[in-house]
């Protein structure tokens, strides 16, 4: 005869998709689970697009800690966070030590998120309402960071994720890059000028083109900018993430051998396409 469970113990899940040990509560805040802790084939897809995302990542956070016993991870333009607490619950939950900082500039997020970590039991979770530049400098953070991500984080917070790896010396940066508008922007401001000096106006000179010819460009000027800075740049599709038009994966492994024509690379295209006026986001 079986026996009955101790009153208030979690029943087990019984779907063979989900991890075990995984936190069902933080599941239904991502919407994976329906209220009554079920699956349908829309939060099916979901769910493989978190695993598809955390198998980029997972190796990175094992490596450090293995090296450094410790581990700290900045989620810029975190939103809700869910990047962080999913990370957290796959990854750092059972190990005694490493610490996810979630930076948000609005405030009612952080909060949100503050309350979900206390109630999930997720001691190792910070969530600070700063800016990039803020977060740069602020005491609430260590002076190195090892891992940072920006997840969809739009225009140019994405860049300004970069500079705060760059200023923390981040071993990792892990980006999804979202809505590359100020690049487009400039390149349509200056679209007059551009068609008398350079041929390769034709690759914008429709506003669709545009559009795409900006984001793939703004994406190539990051990946060079982080090599210049001594990072080794893979760029990958995001596969999986289906309910998402930006699908490019940035990884960046810190080497400390920058390649020595990745500057001059950015200086020449900015020169050739017009856009002299992007140095000081680029070429820096």
């Amino acid at each position: 005869m079986a026996k009955n469970k101790p009153a208030g113990e979690a029943r087990p899940v019984a779907h063979p998709e989900i991890r075990p040990g995984q936190s069902v509560e933080l599941l239904k805040e991502l919407h994976i689970l329906t209220r009554d802790g079920q699956l349908n084939q829309d939060s099916r897809r979901k769910l493989k697009q978190v695993y598809h995302l955390y198998q980029f990542i997972e190796p990175l956070l094992a490596e450090v800690l293995a090296e450094t016993g410790d581990l700290s991870l900045a989620d810029h333009g975190a939103g809700k966070s869910y990047l962080g607490f999913i990370l957290y619950d796959l990854f750092l939950k059972d190990k005694p030590a490493g610490t996810i900082y979630g930076i948000e500039t609005r405030a009612e997020l952080v909060q949100r998120s503050r309350e979900l970590a206390e109630r999930l039991a997720f001691p190792r979770m910070r969530f600070l309402d700063l800016s990039v530049e803020a977060s740069t400098r602020s005491e609430a953070l260590p002076e190195r960071i090892d891992v940072v991500t920006a997840l969809h984080a739009c225009n140019t917070a994405t860049d300004d994720a970069i500079q705060f790896a760059f200023a923390k010396q981040a071993r990792f940066v892990v980006l999804v890059p979202c809505c590359q508008a100020e690049v487009a922007s400039v390149m349509r401001h200056n679209k007059n000028a551009s068609f008398g000096m350079t041929p390769l106006s034709e690759i914008w000179r429709h506003p669709i083109h545009t559009r795409e010819f900006g984001s793939q460009l703004t994406n190539a000027l990051r990946c060079l900018q982080l090599e210049a800075h001594g990072y080794q740049v893979t760029v990958t599709e995001l596969v999986g993430w289906e309910h998402s038009m930006k699908n490019e994966l940035i990884v960046a492994r810190y080497t400390g051998q920058p390649r020595k024509n990745a500057m001059e690379r950015i200086e020449a295209i900015l020169a050739e396409l017009n856009l002299t006026e992007l140095r000081g986001r680029f070429a820096c």
